[in-house]
């Protein structure tokens, strides 16, 4: 089965297989990587407050634009193929951490291209 980058960074450009976006590409995301979240985690749960706290990264990429640095990253020839955009698939995802900030002086420190960086060397490593 094909994964996509609709579906998270796959192993799909390391091995040169195509990696699928959803309609036009125009789409954004937010990523945060993972050393990043369980630090705010950490920190929500050494707060001890119980109002609700959003974590991530607000800084936004279009699932197109992530394609493509996942392509350059990985030195992939990979292809980018489109596919229909599923109707429940939303516009846009940016959260807003300023809770956070404020309350935690927490926020995201891993740059993208550092994070998908990380990944792909751990995807060499285990495809």
């Amino acid at each position: 089965m094909r994964r996509g980058v609709r579906d998270g960074l796959s192993p799909s450009a390391c091995r040169g297989e195509p990696l699928t976006v959803y309609g036009d590409g125009s789409q954004t995301r937010s990523l945060c990587y993972v050393s990043d979240l369980v630090r705010g985690v950490l920190a929500v749960l050494e707060k001890g407050d119980d109002l609700p706290v959003n974590l991530g990264n607000p800084q936004e990429v279009t699932m197109v634009e992530l394609a493509q640095i996942i392509v350059r990253l990985a030195d992939s020839k990979s292809a980018i193929e489109f596919r229909p955009l599923p109707v429940d698939d939303p516009k846009q995802r940016r959260p807003d951490i300023s809770r956070a900030r404020t309350l935690l002086g927490w926020q995201p420190e891993v740059a993208l291209e550092d994070g998908l960086s990380r990944t792909l060397e751990y995807f060499r490593r285990v495809v």
